[in-house]
């Protein structure tokens, strides 16, 4: 029950969907993941427990390389779970980083460290006896999967902003903050995983409340001009205001998103919109009523209407924010300017402003894994074991090693190059390029995306250098279904999964991440969507109208697709 006045009118109608009454009938998470644990029967979470897991950073999958052999050997599917950090900022400290990739070795059907698009990190194939082990190690190390699944506020992203590292500061710790603010409260966590003994008294949820959030939410700390972390990717996001170089505010801003489902229109993604101006110390205090406003009238009975962005568009922007001014009893203040001129990260090396200097590391799709010909597992234990500052996991899957002393430089250098970390080949199409994880292992996935898109890149870079325009990149984004964990739907060029080797393509997103792209072809292989890009950047490398026109404002200068303006009206369209 909210603490707060409901105004019944704007309540979504319908029955309660199933995910609601699991949550209202799981004594706060707690479920029966317990018993479900010594459960020798499956490797797999029974009932309920399948969906509350997720409360607990884990997603249950199976590995579907092998699916239909084991089905022949008359064995269930090799059940086990992806289990993903609470990282706020993308922040770990180098022991840390070596205790993981040790752990990840050694207890992992995979061996791999996984860095996501949510600036953390995902380790991939944990079988169920090693499930609390797991936690245990994480939470030995400080560090936890609470809240990074589930319909709570997920991992708080935040720029790394190598460069100006005491605004970086400042910023991060308000991420941090925020983390800790919107938490769940219950103990169910620390019962089940770290064993510590059961308190007779009643969780309370002031923020979330009782049968948390309506679907999950995603929260983030932007740094201007760079938009790295893809603000319109979230349902709330600070957008840092400085002056002379110290933090003094945030821009507020809501109801971004960008999944989508196939068949249903009345889903799709969508560009947040502009709440207001703070001051730093109503942060915490406008982040848990964006929050609440969202928990009271989010819709429970639709999970696919059920994110911050349809709420908006059900209600309106300006009575969700005259709701948050009410709880918070604050009046937002106009929008400061702000400006962004960029997205993605600056690969290689760059000087701080504190005599610092710090390396951005290209890594594929984020999978930190020791290939025959790319060792980077160990290339970055050996780092880790003479660095004297931090790593940190940026938003577009790639890792800084941040506060690296000038005495150092050149042996870290060396190192890096010698273990495939480092690699001049690598072209800008590459480096603006990112994939979700999708097959073999995640549920989802209709299409191939981590795996095929090396390949795929591969190919357009073909396409460039035939066009005479090598030199030139475009932001190419791969996901194996609609829900967009690629960010597929702020990319110029996006291909989103339909069927095994089938995809639709998307075009018209912008470089600054500004721009949702436009359907232009649906359901089709990769022949006819190289043969289309082919065409297109044939005519973007002789008619663009000047040399830093993007590929994704070509196509729409060009009349090659129109722009989405609103998208509840007019992305299907």
């Amino acid at each position: 029950m909210s603490q707060y006045p409901i105004n019944p009118d704007l309540v979504a109608p319908g029955a309660l969907s199933g995910n609601e009454q699991l949550k209202a009938n799981s004594q706060h998470l707690r479920g029966t993941i317990s018993d479900d644990l010594t459960n020798p029967v499956t490797g797999g979470f029974v009932g309920d427990n399948f969906m509350l897991i997720r409360f607990h950073g884990m997603y249950q999958q199976d590995d579907r390389d092998i699916r239909v052999e084991r089905t022949a050997q008359k064995l269930e599917p090799l059940h086990n779970v992806m289990l993903r950090a609470r990282l706020p900022g993308g922040i770990i400290t180098t022991k840390q980083w070596l205790a993981l990739e040790k752990f990840a070795t050694a207890n992992t059907l995979y061996g791999s460290v996984r860095l996501t698009t949510r600036q953390t990190f995902q380790l991939h194939g944990v079988l169920k006896p090693n499930i609390k082990p797991t936690h245990q190690f994480l939470h030995s190390i400080g560090i936890d999967s609470i809240a990074t699944a589930g319909d709570v506020n997920r991992n708080v992203l935040c720029t790394p902003n190598p460069v100006e590292s005491e605004l970086h500061q400042q910023a991060y710790e308000w991420a941090a903050k925020i983390s800790e603010h919107l938490l769940p409260k219950t103990r169910a966590y620390a019962e089940i995983w770290l064993d510590e003994e059961e308190i007779e008294t009643t969780d309370i949820e002031p923020v979330l409340g009782d049968t948390y959030l309506p679907r999950k939410f995603k929260t983030a700390v932007v740094i201007p001009p760079n938009n790295d972390i893809d603000l319109h990717a979230n349902d709330l996001s600070f957008v840092a205001v400085a002056e002379h170089g110290q933090l003094i505010g945030f821009n507020v801003l809501v109801g971004g998103g960008l999944a989508m489902t196939w068949g249903d229109n009345a889903t799709y993604p969508r560009l947040a919109d502009e709440l207001g101006y703070i001051p730093l110390e109503h942060t915490l205090k406008v982040a848990e009523h964006v929050v609440t406003v969202q928990r009271d009238y989010g819709n429970r009975s639709n999970r696919k209407n059920a994110k911050t962005k349809y709420t908006i568009d059900r209600i309106g922007l300006d009575v969700f924010r005259a709701e948050v001014e009410a709880r918070t009893n604050l009046s937002f203040a106009p929008i400061k300017p702000y400006r962004f001129t960029s997205r993605g990260d600056r690969i290689g090396w760059v000087d701080g402003i504190d005599g610092k200097q710090h390396l951005t590391l290209f890594i594929e799709n984020g999978r930190v894994l020791d290939f025959p010909d790319k060792p980077l597992k160990t290339g970055l234990a050996k780092i880790a074991a003479i660095h004297q500052g931090d790593f940190r996991i940026t938003a577009n899957q790639n890792l800084i090693i941040a506060g690296v002393v000038p005495s150092q430089k050149a042996e870290i250098d060396t190192i890096a190059r010698a273990h495939g970390l480092i690699d001049d080949s690598h072209s800008k199409l590459r480096k603006n390029s990112m994939a979700c994880v999708a097959l073999p292992t995640c549920p989802l996935a209709m299409a191939e995306a981590e795996r095929y898109l090396p390949d795929l890149v591969t190919k357009v870079e073909a396409l460039l250098i035939k066009h005479n325009i090598a030199d030139e990149h475009i932001i190419l984004r791969v996901t194996g279904c609609p829900n967009s964990c690629g960010r597929t739907m702020l990319a110029e060029v996006a291909l989103v999964g339909r069927a095994p080797g089938k995809y639709n393509l998307y075009l018209g997103g912008n470089r600054e991440g500004t721009r949702i792209p436009r359907l232009f072809l649906d359901n089709v292989a990769e022949t006819d969507i190289l043969s289309t890009l082919d065409r297109l950047i044939g005519h973007w490398a002789t008619e663009r109208s000047n040399s830093n026109e993007g590929f994704g404002d070509f196509v729409i200068r060009a009349g090659v697709v129109t722009p989405v303006v609103v998208p509840k009206d007019d992305f299907h369209s």
